[in-house]
């Protein structure tokens, strides 16, 4: 089979055909990119969080979580391509899967201009850059709808309970909330995804918590707890794969966000301008 040598996200060269036939998605978002690139009928595996769109969890094989993928399970699927991602996936997982001589890419995404590079190169890398090249354009003019204001409010992001837990700056969720007019007031932390107490939240003094959909299901039921934790802060329960989800998701994204924008950042704006006279 003839080969070709390509470059993934952190800088590794990886030996792939001109179209991969046989691709394995660790990664849930890529999922989702992937069948939007046309390549459905060449994806054989992917992950049990992978559940956009809904119809692969009984068409496709699952070899596993996006932390515990069994590695056995993906080597008998024969790929010729396996897409990963750098924080998603066990890094000694990982090597195992090179160390077994499968070709393995993995994304790097950390904003919204690296989640648009990886678009671009997986789409080359799958053999499809013009289908790739379309769907950015398009997200390009999903993001010019929503209006980023100048001035931010002060939010927490909360993606775990038990012990909670949020994001930094090195983070798309952060870029995200960004561009919707928000400050995330856990951005100087050193680690991306950093335990907070109860103490730290409060001393943070957010104007708003947002509390994620996931990795933890935060619902309603939650916000009794944060009311006492936090009791200036609104409580919004937002959709996370309209925060963390890159690829396709961002053609929603940003409608969602506008959306949040209107509806959750402005009224508190309102209300502080209101204050401060």
């Amino acid at each position: 089979m003839d080969l070709r040598t390509v470059q993934d996200q952190m800088g590794f060269m990886v030996q792939v055909p001109p179209k991969p036939r046989r691709i394995v998605s660790l990664v849930p978002s890529i999922t989702e990119y992937l069948h939007d690139l046309g390549l459905e009928d060449y994806l054989v595996g992917i992950t049990k969080f992978c559940v956009h769109p809904p119809h692969y969890l009984q068409t496709k094989t699952r070899v596993g979580g996006t932390k515990n993928f069994k590695v056995e399970l993906i080597r008998s699927l024969h790929p010729d391509l396996i897409v990963a991602n750098k924080e998603e996936n066990e890094k000694e997982k990982l090597l195992h899967l090179k160390n077994a001589g499968l070709p393995v890419w993995i994304s790097d995404v950390t904003d919204y201009n690296s989640a648009l590079d990886m678009m671009l190169r997986l789409g080359d890398v799958c053999g499809v850059p013009e289908t790739a090249q379309s769907l950015v354009k398009d997200v390009q003019k999903a993001r010019k709808w929503l209006k980023t204001p100048e001035s931010k409010i002060p939010v927490a992001y909360l993606i775990w309970r038990r012990p909670f837990m949020t994001v930094n700056r090195n983070t798309f969720i952060h870029h995200m909330m960004a561009m919707a007019g928000m400050e995330n007031v856990f951005a100087g932390h050193e680690a991306r995804y950093p335990e907070i107490s109860t103490e730290d939240l409060q001393a943070a003094s957010p104007s708003l918590v947002i509390l994620s959909s996931e990795p933890y299901p935060f619902s309603e039921k939650h916000f009794e707890e944060l009311e006492k934790i936090v009791p200036q802060a609104y409580l919004f329960l937002a959709d996370g794969e309209m925060f963390s989800w890159y690829g396709s998701r961002m053609l929603q994204a940003f409608d969602y966000l506008e959306m949040v924008r209107k509806q959750v950042v402005e009224p508190i704006r309102t209300a502080w301008a209101r204050e401060s006279k």
